[in-house]
């Protein structure tokens, strides 16, 4: 009879039941899965997929490939450590480079010596998709998944037609991506989900939360970056912010996430503000943080989308060099620079970018939202959106992700009907006598 994959499986007699998975396999050994990660953020992607996959998998599964703690604690024994991928900052990009294209090189080798069933390149562009460039030119037979689309929707978009060439699938964690990738010309791309939406109960408040979030002095976040240039450039505009929030409101409790490495800074340099703030690391205290939260002033990125799905209105800052915002200029495509901004169509949260974050205006927005005002009632409306808009609740990104690459291991050699017809004849055929 007819697989759902098109190959053949073995007779079966009527009276028994058909018990087995519907993807045929060509051996007994497991499948095989090849995952290379560079970065810490996509060592947690990977961490949840092996164990998505694992659960979902009909069979027994293998990883090999490149992570960090995360994926070494689900099994994997990376080939290098991740942390050899790091380059902090352009000037030590030229001494790092014969290390990095070494590691690409030796990634791409044992690939294709690997053999996998299938490879899945997790984020970090500019090492996994010269890995994946090589593979498909050495071993055109394995099939590649890409796991976190670069932002092809926001700068280079040529980069989306270019993949097409070496990438089978894109798992994006945007909702607006698979259309991108379709106007540019990408690979096939589907919205799997992302993966804060796992942890929305750790970002929404419990009621006596909530009733803190409503009573006085109010909480007020503020996210400088966690980068040092970020800290340059934003620190002392928050601070001058901050003081006249502080003379308008009073009292206030300001709080402080950061990062390990910039504690110190971060504490010596708050010291002098006229209110104090209090500094803290742990992810743990940042989650309380967010629940306890009335507004927040923070610099864009990723920690913006965690703000909105925590429900907490806030301004979005951002300054950069004169070259980069030239370059910027140039090369950047969409509207707003927030992701739940992008995510929602529309500026839900205030951006003031390089001279429009000053401190007077950085001040006035923060002000708007942190009191009962339509600007607050406005903002926390449309980030209610975000749930139906994102899909919460109706499967988690990791599982989802893994049907998606348990599929394309379908199309490994192994898996091809033909390598499955030769198996199975090889396998019942009497071989003839000399």
């Amino acid at each position: 009879m007819s697989g759902s994959d098109g190959g053949e499986t073995a007779p079966m007699s009527s009276d028994t039941p058909d018990t087995r998975p519907s993807r045929m396999v060509a051996d007994e050994r497991p499948l095989k899965i090849f995952l290379a990660a560079g970065e810490e953020s996509g060592d947690r992607l990977g961490a949840s997929l092996m164990a998505a996959i694992q659960a979902a998998a009909p069979t027994a599964v293998t990883f090999e490939g490149i992570g960090g703690a995360g994926m070494a604690e689900c099994g994997l024994v990376s080939l290098f450590p991740i942390e050899e991928l790091a380059v902090n900052g352009f000037a030590a990009i030229p001494a790092r480079l014969p290390t990095l294209f070494r590691r690409i090189r030796q990634t791409a080798a044992a690939v294709v010596a690997a053999r996998p069933d299938v490879l899945v390149i997790i984020d970090s562009p500019d090492f996994t998709h010269r890995v994946a460039g090589r593979v498909r030119a050495l071993a055109p037979d394995i099939p590649i998944v890409d796991y976190v689309s670069p932002t092809v929707w926001a700068w280079r978009p040529g980069r989306a037609a270019a993949m097409s060439a070496y990438i089978d699938h894109v798992l994006a964690l945007l909702p607006f991506e698979p259309e991108a990738h379709k106007r540019f010309g990408g690979p096939p791309c589907t919205y799997v989900g992302h993966p804060l939406s796992e942890a929305i109960a750790t970002l929404r408040p419990a009621p006596e939360e909530q009733a803190r979030r409503e009573s006085a002095p109010p909480v007020i976040l503020v996210l400088p970056g966690s980068r040092t240039g970020e800290i340059n450039r934003m620190l002392a505009t928050f601070a001058s912010a901050m003081k006249l929030v502080t003379a308008r409101l009073g009292r206030v409790e300001v709080v402080v996430p950061t990062v390990p490495h910039l504690f110190e800074r971060i504490s010596r340099e708050t010291a002098s503000w006229p209110v104090p703030a209090r500094v803290i690391v742990e992810q743990a205290q940042k989650w309380a943080a967010f629940r306890q939260a009335r507004a927040a002033l923070a610099k864009s990125g990723t920690v913006t989308l965690e703000l909105a799905l925590a429900q907490v209105p806030t301004v979005i800052a951002y300054k950069m060099s004169i070259v980069d915002e030239i370059i910027g200029r140039a090369l950047v495509t969409v509207p707003y620079v927030g992701l739940a901004n992008l995510v929602l169509g529309e500026e839900v949260m205030p951006e003031l970018l390089q001279r429009q974050a000053s401190p007077e205006r950085l001040a006035e927005a923060l002000l708007a939202i942190v009191g009962d005002t339509p600007a607050r009632s406005r903002q926390l409306k449309a980030l209610a959106r975000l749930d139906q808009v994102m899909e919460f609740g109706v499967a988690s990104p990791s599982a989802r992700a893994a049907a998606i690459v348990l599929e394309q291991a379908k199309r490994s050699i192994r898996f091809h009907p033909d390598a499955w017809n030769a198996t199975h004849r090889s396998s019942t055929q009497t071989p003839s006598s000399p």
